[in-house]
């Protein structure tokens, strides 16, 4: 089901938008984010977790593959999020070697960049986000999906 297609104008309203998809997001949800390099899918994580209160620096773990970030929720425990670049990794089995099923289906948020090569082992139940350069090089069209059965759309599950 698309939840939601939007041009942004420049990388602050792709933030922007990225911070009130946040607000969906609840522990154990998995995004994959689509785009062609420099479509904004790193800008769209970045706004994702300004929107989960994430205060740490987030880049690309284009080379390390993997970065988490934390957030503590009210002095209580801590919110993982998990962000995942697989745009060097060559196989399913490189995807395996991380454990990622320990991710997919933990207690943290999983945002995976470049997520063809493990979409076969995504869960059915998730999110999925297109990035896309138009015309204007600093305007995206992004396009929201939630696929899953019985997923109640305001509640995030």
């Amino acid at each position: 089901m698309i939840i939601e297609t939007k041009t942004t104008l420049h990388e602050t309203e792709t933030h922007s938008l990225a911070r009130r998809f946040a607000r969906r997001l609840v522990p154990g949800d998995v995004v994959a984010l689509y785009g062609e390099l420099g479509a904004g899918k790193t800008q769209f994580v970045k706004g994702v977790c300004l929107g989960l209160g994430i205060e740490e620096i987030v880049a690309s773990p284009s080379f390390i593959l993997m970065n988490e970030y934390k957030r503590s929720e009210n002095g209580v425990g801590l919110l993982s999020v998990f962000h995942f670049d697989f745009y060097r990794v060559n196989s399913l089995k490189e995807v395996f070697g991380l454990g990622i099923e320990d991710y997919f289906y933990g207690r943290g948020i999983c945002l995976i960049e470049w997520p063809e090569i493990a979409r076969s082992v995504l869960p059915n139940n998730r999110y999925e986000v297109f990035l896309k350069i138009l015309e204007n090089p600093s305007s995206r069209e992004v396009k929201i999906e939630k696929l899953g059965e019985g997923l109640d759309e305001d509640s995030g599950h």
